[in-house]
């Protein structure tokens, strides 16, 4: 909790709204921030045991004692008591929720204006989704499924669009999802294809791990459109012909009750573009030859080196990047 920014809000017995503006510069109880008030209460309701507040905060408040909201991936942490506090009133004081508490990673800004599903209303579009999959009561799963890329495009196609598909009661379980495209010499047989733990499969899948086609994270635009002069090929005679996609569950509470439908899709333009879209991927593999962070330091930075065979195949004009994705889990910074 230190150097939480926490708003906390109750409803008294009648029927008031109260919301503090506090800040918590140790793992104790936050204190008031007294500089500037920033959170404020719009409405609520109390029914059942159930509190609801609606509240509005600025971005970015400019108060040494807020945190801003940023683009894409947030850290909030929740907590609740079980009595208000007291006294009833704007300078009530709060009580220690002991562990009625949690935390969840989410965007609550978008890096850009997301493009609404109308943008792709009347094209042709595939899916690559799981059915009912039994999410494992275990804190971390990876589950990976090869997918035999769509047969009834005999011309080449290019996806202009991609969907990604979270089942809503599943929201705090997807951490990622990964479709990466597999070599085109892989081979598998299309009345049994792999859908398993990654682990488990990692064998079978070897051509399928090492060009991400697709990558969503917590954090991440559910919807892209591609820019209006480059597709992503689909069908025909280009030699992708497998894809793999993963799925990261984050399990914390190993919750055993949760089946899940998640995944992707890709919506077909009606016409060809001028370019190919291709994909670059660039990083420290996450093995202890790699990538090995010192204990005990505060700070360690991971610097990664191409050699010249990564680049060899770049036209001599150079490539254009439309997007980039981060993608580290929480110890780390950009």
């Amino acid at each position: 909790m230190k150097d939480a920014d926490i708003g906390v809000g109750w409803i008294d017995e009648t029927g008031s709204i109260y919301i503090q503006d506090r800040y918590a510069f140790a793992n104790g109880r936050p204190m008031v921030d007294n500089t500037t008030i920033d959170w404020f209460a719009l409405q609520g309701r109390e029914v059942s045991g159930w509190t609801a507040i609606q509240f509005k905060r600025l971005l970015d408040t400019c108060d040494i004692m807020d945190v801003p909201i940023k683009s894409g991936t947030n850290h909030l942490i929740f907590a609740y008591g079980l009595t208000d506090p007291s006294p009833s009133g704007p300078t009530g004081e709060i009580s220690y929720h002991k562990n009625r508490r949690g935390s969840r990673a989410l965007s609550l800004q978008s890096y850009a204006d997301s493009p609404s599903e109308d943008t792709f209303a009347g094209l042709d579009y595939f899916d690559f989704r799981l059915n009912n999959y039994v999410v494992p009561s275990v804190e971390t799963t990876y589950h990976c499924k090869i997918y035999k890329a769509p047969s009834n495009y005999s011309m080449k196609r290019h996806a202009i669009g991609h969907k990604i598909i979270v089942d809503s009661a599943n929201e705090d379980l997807v951490h990622h999802i990964l479709m990466y495209e597999c070599h085109p010499t892989a081979q598998f047989d299309d009345n049994n294809l792999p859908d398993d733990l990654c682990d488990a499969i990692h064998r079978q899948t070897a051509l399928c791990v090492h060009n991400v086609a697709i990558l969503w994270d917590v954090g991440s635009d559910y919807m892209v459109a591609l820019p209006e002069e480059a597709g992503y090929p689909v069908g025909g005679d280009f030699p992708i012909k497998y894809y793999m996609v993963n799925i990261h569950y984050n399990n914390p509470n190993r919750l055993s009750d949760r089946t899940d439908s998640s995944g992707l899709r890709l919506y077909i333009g009606k016409e060809l573009r001028q370019y190919d879209l291709g994909v670059l991927a660039l990083g420290t593999k996450p093995s202890p030859a790699a990538l090995a962070i010192p204990p005990k330091v505060e700070r360690f930075i991971v610097d990664s080196y191409c050699s010249a065979t990564a680049t060899m195949n770049f036209p001599k004009e150079g490539i254009t990047v439309i997007s980039a994705i981060p993608h580290i889990h929480m110890p780390g910074m950009f």
